[in-house]
């Protein structure tokens, strides 16, 4: 699989898809809608917990914030795979919607093929010898992963990576990032597990700390992988500048 690549403001972006015009488009006109309400609605952008709307709320505002109230964190926590899901769905209803986007590890798929997606959780993790192997049955879904040892985004625990499944990519990212923050010690899994579970839509969670891994719900088949390209092929971004 080919995929074309989008640095846009503070985000990198990977996309495949016979739309690839179409998607990288509403990416663009996305970002805007969010910027555009930010700067009437600041605490958006830096609260760390739900807050409330303007009535005239777009549409990515409204499923950020739905997300926001489901996980109790800030409506930002869900920002990247509100906007990978949004523009896959972009697609019109007659076209060919055999698209992924993946956004610094949030990932939206709606795919025709059996697709195997490596987890990467930092060098000699034992998350790059891991994949899932996803299978049309469970498409389209969301793929979010959040970890306190890599990336930009705000982190309050010590976890090494957080992968949840979901319809809802707004829900995925923010419950990924609510579990990151809940891990502490391996002792924390199960708890955190449990907790995410109840979030009605979630599908299933991973979690990993230290050589210990949790897993509960829906998920796909981990597997193998043997992937050695796949420390070549992780989305870093280059900035943490909204604006």
């Amino acid at each position: 699989m080919i995929f074309k690549k989008l640095s846009w403001k503070d985000a990198d972006y990977k996309i495949y898809s016979e739309n690839n015009s179409i998607i990288t488009d509403e990416i663009k006109i996305q970002r805007k809608l969010l910027e555009d309400y930010i700067r009437r609605h600041q605490e958006f952008m830096t609260s760390l917990s739900p807050v409330k709307l303007l009535s005239d709320a777009p549409e990515i505002v409204r499923r950020m914030h739905n997300a926001s109230i489901l996980t109790g964190l800030g409506p930002m926590a869900s920002v990247a795979g509100c906007i990978a899901q949004i523009s896959v769905e972009a697609i019109p209803v007659e076209g060919c919607k055999n698209a992924i986007v993946e956004n610094g590890g949030d990932i939206y798929l709606d795919i025709d093929k059996t697709v195997t997606v490596g987890l990467y959780a930092g060098i000699n993790s034992i998350a790059d010898k891991l994949a899932f192997k996803i299978n049309r049955d469970h498409l389209p879904v969301a793929i979010c992963s959040s970890s306190s040892k890599m990336g930009h985004s705000i982190s309050f625990g010590n976890c090494d990576l957080v992968t949840v499944f979901s319809k809802d990519a707004s829900l995925a990212d923010s419950a990924a990032t609510m579990a990151c923050n809940l891990v502490k010690t391996e002792d924390d899994i199960e708890d955190v597990l449990n907790l995410t579970m109840n979030i009605k839509g979630i599908s299933g969670i991973m979690i990993l700390k230290d050589k210990k891994i949790g897993l509960q719900g829906e998920l796909p088949e981990l597997i193998r992988n043997n992937d050695e390209k796949t420390i070549y092929k992780i989305t870093r971004h280059q900035s943490i500048s909204l604006s």
